[in-house]
């Protein structure tokens, strides 16, 4: 029996032994299924490349429907777009220069005034008063200089007879200089109660339209009061402020210097629509080195009022016109980069109905029209809608 048990024990493994085997056998197996699978992915898509290529090098090259322009000379202008924020030429908020109580208010929210149109009026009764005191007080020291100078004369002639001492008459003098000084005070006063009482009718110091009410009649008001009155924006004539790139610094100062009046246009936000056509005004003092650009001010009669302060619009302005270019429309332009250098081509249509490559050299763009400095020549054709499914020597259909 101690035989059988030492047979048994020798023909079977230990179990732990046997199942680390088993184990290792499974993971070589899933190992070399997944290489043979991709394996298998490899060579096909290599079958599938061979194949295509094969189909491609063997298919006939069929025409590509294209369309095309002609390079013909002319004129193009050279304009520089910005954004640009319409800006009223004047903004007055205004507000009492005395207290009182606000009597009348004399226009409508949105009113159409002219400057030294009275639009408020004030309580003048107590500024009425305060000058009718100043005229009095003038008048009682008239009277005192008055008197001061005739005792003036008549001390003069009493000296003459040593009658009086000298120094009574250095006495009148000094009273009669007085009486004169005071006299001139009491005519400043009398002004500056005319000047309040004036402040008491509230007049309009620009035309322009005028905004919401800050205050209701009936108020007292002060002249320390934030919101003032009411705003006033002018708005005929109206301006733009807008920002170029300092790169056309150069070229704008020249038209400046030159005294070329600037036609600039402002379109909405959409730039779609045309607002209005105004001429450049100002050109600041520096540039902006945050943003590297300089800001200008252009003017517009808005006499339709279609500008409105505070609105965004675009701008273009007209830099310069330039003659007897060689044009094309802008679609036709296409870029590579080669070597990371970028660079503008065109595809050139030849007699035989082929395209061929061809570099060109870009000037000014005026919106679908750019000029060509170099590369073509006028009367050439080129390719300006289908480019993406052309190469090199791929033919077209004729064009209709």
């Amino acid at each position: 029996m101690n035989d059988s048990i030492n047979d048994v024990a020798t023909a079977a493994p230990p179990r732990g032994v046997a199942g680390f085997v088993k184990t290792h056998r499974v993971a070589l197996l899933v190992i070399g299924a997944a290489l043979l699978i991709a394996l298998a992915v490899v060579m096909a898509a290599q079958y599938q490349r061979k194949a295509f290529a094969a189909a491609v090098a063997h298919s006939p090259t069929e025409a590509v429907a294209v369309s095309v322009a002609t390079v013909t000379p002319g004129s193009i202008e050279v304009r520089v777009a910005a954004l640009g924020t319409v800006t009223s030429l004047a903004n007055v908020t205004v507000r009492t220069q005395i207290s009182g109580t606000l009597m009348r208010v004399q226009f409508k929210e949105g009113q159409l005034v002219h400057a030294g149109d009275v639009i408020a009026e004030i309580d003048p009764r107590p500024y009425e008063a305060a000058l009718q005191i100043d005229e009095g007080n003038l008048k009682r020291d008239q009277a005192l200089l008055a008197d001061a100078r005739l005792d003036l004369q008549r001390y003069e002639a009493l000296v003459k007879e040593d009658s009086i001492a000298t120094q009574q008459l250095d006495t009148q003098r000094a009273l009669v200089d007085q009486y004169a000084g005071t006299l001139e005070a009491d005519e400043g006063q009398i002004k500056t109660a005319q000047v309040n009482l004036s402040y008491t009718r509230i007049a309009s110091p620009v035309t322009g339209r005028v905004g919401i009410r800050q205050v209701d009649q009936g108020n007292y008001v002060t002249p320390g009061d934030a919101n003032g009155i009411v705003v006033i924006n002018q708005l005929q004539p109206i301006s733009v402020i807008f920002s170029i790139p300092e790169d056309n610094v150069t070229a704008l100062m020249k038209q400046v210097h030159a005294g070329v009046t600037l036609p600039v246009e402002a379109y909405d936000r959409a730039d779609a629509v045309k607002l209005a056509d105004g001429t450049l005004s100002t050109v600041d003092n520096e540039i902006d080195t945050t943003t590297g650009t300089v800001k200008l001010r252009a003017q517009f009669a808005n006499s339709h009022e279609t500008l409105f302060p505070n609105q965004f619009v675009n701008v273009s302005l007209l830099l310069d016109e330039l003659h007897d270019q060689l044009l094309m429309p802008t679609a036709a332009v296409r870029r590579a980069a080669p070597n990371g250098v970028v660079s503008n081509f065109v595809f050139l249509v030849k007699p035989d109905h082929t395209v061929t490559v061809r570099p060109v050299t870009l000037g000014a763009v005026d919106g679908e029209r750019v000029a060509v400095v170099a590369g073509l020549s006028a009367g050439a054709v080129v390719v300006t809608e289908g480019g993406d499914r052309l190469r090199d020597g791929a033919k077209i259909l004729p064009p209709q």
